[in-house]
């Protein structure tokens, strides 16, 4: 949850809505205003860079405004910043969302692994893409929205409430691990759930982030430093 330098991580702004989603509360007319404002994102994504055909079609594809939670909505909710969600946690920028997709380039059919569901937003992405996404989720009401927002929206991933620094060793291992949120050092299990030959990306640090890249190859693992970012802190689990 996320942005990079030239652009950073948690603004709040709130606007009360009713109960229910905001894809409860959009008229016919404001779907088609969300519609443009989603164009000119992805016409902005591809300004500063992003490239890969398929990942701007999922861009163009989820509905951002769709996975805000009941009282946060926001008419700017295609601006390229993050938007709070509630509990101190944020909806990532769009070009973070799209950067990490990018690099960590995910597969139809492959099994990845995202710690830090939060809105549900950055896992519709990568089931759009057509990846196999299992989710953890530390915010028990966070996980119930994003359950329900993806559900809604077509998406099968599987969302649970739990500590991500734990991992999710009953579906190890994954080809690919996404982490949306910053801990400041490199959960030891996350490493060992990551398949050979596969990736992870996320970012690393406390005050000062970095996007860190990391690919196993048998009994080695390369490690790329990427963007400096700004995330919110990745929160353990109390036991």
């Amino acid at each position: 949850m996320a942005w990079p330098l030239l652009v950073i991580a948690a603004l709040l702004v709130t606007v009360s809505l009713l109960p229910g989603s905001c894809a409860d509360q959009i008229l016919p007319v404001e779907e088609k205003t969300m519609e443009e404002a989603r164009e000119a994102m992805v016409r902005l994504l591809i300004a500063y860079g992003v490239r890969d055909e398929k990942v701007i079609a999922a861009m163009r594809k989820v509905k951002r405004h769709n996975f805000l939670p009941a009282g946060y909505f926001s008419r700017d909710a295609y601006g390229d910043h993050p938007l709070p969600i509630g509990h101190d946690q944020t909806i990532s920028q769009p070009y973070i969302v799209a950067y990490m997709t990018e690099r960590i380039a995910p597969r139809p059919g492959e099994k990845v692994l995202e710690i830090g569901t939060g809105s549900g937003y950055q896992a519709a992405v990568l089931a759009e893409l057509g990846a196999d996404v299992y989710s953890i989720e530390i915010v028990p009401e966070l996980a119930s929205h994003s359950i329900e927002a993806l559900a809604r929206e077509g998406y099968k991933c599987t969302v649970k409430c739990g500590d991500g620094y734990q991992g999710w060793p009953e579906h190890a291992p994954f080809s690919m691990i996404i982490v949306t949120c910053a801990p400041e050092e490199l959960p030891e299990k996350l490493v060992e759930q990551l398949a050979d030959g596969g990736r992870m990306i996320l970012p690393l640090g406390a005050y000062s982030q970095r996007l860190v890249i990391l690919r196993k190859k048998g009994e080695r693992f390369i490690t790329e430093d990427d963007l400096p970012v700004r995330f919110v802190p990745m929160i353990k689990g109390t036991k």
